[in-house]
């Protein structure tokens, strides 16, 4: 598998009518999107979803576990895929029920070819975005994990506020021993700025009040 396929993204169908699945189908891929059509959730969550940037079309109305029942579902098993609901049933408390849950759209059938296709790209770029604060904050815990103890110490001291000889009395060293650990955590953490390392101990989790 190429790097270029790796990334190439996946719109999921999810309608019992085989006609729809069909139809929307043919539709993703007239713009080179991949397509998986599923005919129930069940069938869906049967199948290992692929680690690439995805976006759910879902029908309100299906067999079984109803779409936002399954939408629910999705939320509990911490599956977290961007969904657009179609259905030829739509009312105001269901829209409003999908909106709070995170949906992306909710469209009214019949709808327009056009309206389908930006919803889904809306749907991508919010898995796209989703993905690259992920893997920043990977990269970005993983190499918190590089600190020795004392480095990490320093690090959340400082981007707590902290100047160099505050952090020093408290941790009952020289100033010139916190300049040293504050050099490493920098160039550890790859951070330019303090302010991006504060940025880091943000995604982290590890600032808090220290004076």
């Amino acid at each position: 598998m190429t790097a270029s396929a790796e990334i190439e993204p996946v719109v999921f169908v999810v309608d019992d009518d085989p006609s729809v699945r069909e139809g929307l189908s043919r539709l993703f891929r007239s713009v080179s999107l991949q397509v998986k059509a599923f005919a129930s959730g069940a069938e869906f969550l049967r199948n290992q979803l692929p680690d690439v940037p995805s976006c759910l079309v879902l029908d309100v109305r299906l067999p079984g576990l109803s779409g936002l029942d399954f939408q629910s579902e999705l939320i509990r098993a911490n599956i977290e895929i961007p969904v657009v609901f179609m259905t030829g049933h739509g009312d105001i408390p269901m829209t409003v029920r999908a909106m709070k849950a995170g949906a992306v759209e909710f469209l009214p059938k019949p709808f327009r070819d056009q309206d389908m296709l930006d919803a889904v790209q809306a749907g991508l770029e919010r898995d796209r975005s989703r993905r690259k604060t992920a893997s920043d904050t990977g990269r970005v815990r993983e190499s918190f994990g590089s600190l020795t103890a004392r480095e990490q110490e320093v690090m959340r001291l400082v981007t707590a506020g902290l100047m160099n000889k505050q952090v020093a009395g408290k941790l009952r060293v020289t100033e010139i021993t916190v300049k040293v650990h504050r050099g490493n955590v920098m160039r550890k953490m790859g951070a330019k700025s303090i302010a991006e390392l504060v940025r880091m101990a943000d995604a982290l989790g590890l600032r808090q009040d220290v004076t």
